[in-house]
């Protein structure tokens, strides 16, 4: 789904940019975007992803937040079994 917004607007952005019928082209293209954005249907799904990111981001932010505590964690835990930090694992002379 992502992916085809992303392409619909990329196309649209360079239809826009390489239009070569002038000023008045591109106002008829920007007013059918403003209307497509601001239609009742458009609207309604942008609402919808806001409620979904207003509800879900926390819940993002503390799984990712525990995810890179585990990583980190691990990394340390690897370095006191080898030596420590600066050390290449051969052990100290």
């Amino acid at each position: 789904m992502r992916g085809r917004i992303l392409f619909v607007i990329g196309l649209g952005a360079g239809y826009v940019l390489g239009a070569k019928a002038g000023r008045q082209r591109y106002e008829q293209i920007a007013s059918a975007a403003d209307k497509v954005w601001n239609s009742q249907s458009v609207a309604k799904q942008r609402h919808e992803v806001q409620h979904f990111v207003e509800t879900k981001a926390p819940k993002l932010v503390e799984a990712a937040t525990d995810a890179a505590g585990g990583a980190i964690d691990k990394v340390t835990r690897r370095g006191a079994r080898r030596g420590g930090a600066g050390s290449n694992g051969a052990g100290s002379a």
